[in-house]
């Protein structure tokens, strides 16, 4: 199993956080919402960032900071951040607003064939740093126990 530590503690970690997404989202909206543990677009915490910095974390403490290997995932981390904040919280805005002028122009009209878009893809702050923590939490443990 150690040889795929690199490879398991990213699922690991998306996992967990896919359950937890689940359970806050059943929660919040009080009615369980079985299509959350596989759909990871938006939400709390975000699975994206946990899957990335899982594994940046792994390699940063069973190989080292100051390595190549480290800098490289640090970097695409980075990348996902930035998309997670940025990019596609800022499509999710979009999104919504499209949906809101077809319901205002066409009143739903079912004949357009026109289907919702989906509105939440992406994190707010909270949610991003709840990733960041899940992740390196799940790293510290697979570093210390497996």
């Amino acid at each position: 199993m150690k040889e795929y530590i690199y490879l398991l503690c990213p699922v690991v970690a998306l996992i967990i956080c896919q359950i937890i997404k689940f359970l806050v989202e059943s929660i919040k909206n009080k009615k369980l919402d079985f299509e959350r543990l596989l759909n990871g677009a938006g939400g709390m915490p975000s699975s994206h960032t946990t899957f990335s910095v899982a594994l940046t974390m792994l390699i940063g403490y069973r190989i080292g900071f100051e390595t190549p290997i480290f800098a490289v995932s640090l970097i695409f981390t980075c990348i996902t951040l930035y998309d997670a904040l940025g990019v596609r919280w800022e499509s999710g805005k979009q999104a919504m607003a499209i949906n809101l002028i077809f319901e205002s122009i066409f009143k739903g009209d079912k004949k357009l064939g026109f289907k919702k878009l989906k509105e939440q893809l992406g994190h707010e702050p909270l949610e991003v740093l709840v990733g960041i923590f899940l992740g390196t939490t799940v790293a510290f443990l697979f570093n210390n126990f497996i």
